[in-house]
């Protein structure tokens, strides 16, 4: 061999060498992604989330600990379900029977994570603050709204209907879009003395404050001075939305503040 194919030889060598190296690790990084995916545990709690205080909402098997707005024990044959480790509304079977779905117990001061889906073009929500009362015919007329959307409603356009808003007063405090049908977004409120922050996927979407007295000519400024006890209350039940479209939730978890 003569000495000016030397150098030609080893670079060749070593590309090889260099391909044989880095494929093994591109396929180590493949498969851990993928097995992380696979063996993703859901409605669970951490050991360090249980000393922090966090409880379940939703265990992944059940609907113990919730029912339909003002009717006690009646989530059998509502359009409520637990499918595949997820709280499901089925909300386009009409043989089921339909209503918001309430906790059973109440909350005042507290931080809620929940993760949500939603079908094309749906409309749901997360009121807080829910009063319950043969004198309030529905959810939405005594508790503010977390504004679930997924992003081809018509409603997206609207500045103060978009997800993550509260939902009819005002833009969100960070624009950001939620993720499409299909895809799980994640979801955060926190109140404390009145004071509420909501979170859209990691960022603050809405802030306000109940007990000021802005916030109560912020409501006799829309379709909700209709209802008495809209708004008023900083302490209730925590209800979903039954609106039409199925919508799914998971991972809920609340610790109180």
């Amino acid at each position: 061999m003569t000495q000016k194919f030397l150098p030609l030889l080893l670079v060749f060598l070593f590309l090889c060498t260099s391909c044989k190296t880095d494929t093994p690790k591109k396929n180590q990084t493949w498969r851990t992604k993928k097995t992380a995916l696979e063996n993703q545990v859901h409605n669970q709690l951490l050991d360090i989330e249980k000393q922090q205080g966090w409880r379940l909402l939703f265990d992944g098997k059940t609907l113990e600990g919730w029912h339909l707005y003002n009717v006690p024990d009646s989530t059998r044959f509502s359009a409520w379900e637990v499918r595949d480790g997820t709280l499901f509304c089925n909300a386009t079977d009409e043989s089921k029977v339909h209503g918001d779905l309430v906790t059973d117990a109440e909350y005042e001061n507290y931080e809620l994570v929940f993760d949500w889906q939603i079908a094309v073009r749906g409309n749901s929500g997360v009121f807080i603050n829910v009063q319950e009362s043969k004198d309030i015919p529905t959810a939405y007329q005594s508790g503010p709204e977390y504004q679930l959307l997924e992003p081809l409603h018509m409603d997206n356009s609207i500045p103060e209907k978009r997800p993550g808003c509260l939902y009819g007063f005002a833009d969100q405090t960070v624009a950001v879009e939620a993720q499409p049908a299909g895809q799980w977004n994640t979801s955060r409120i926190v109140q404390q003395n009145g004071q509420i922050e909501f979170y859209l996927n990691g960022k603050l979407t809405a802030k306000e404050d109940f007990n000021a007295p802005d916030w109560k000519q912020q409501v006799a400024q829309t379709h909700f001075a209709r209802y008495p006890q809209f708004g008023k209350a900083t302490r209730g039940s925590i209800a979903l939305q039954n609106w039409y479209f199925e919508v799914g939730f998971r991972n809920m978890k609340i610790r109180e503040l």
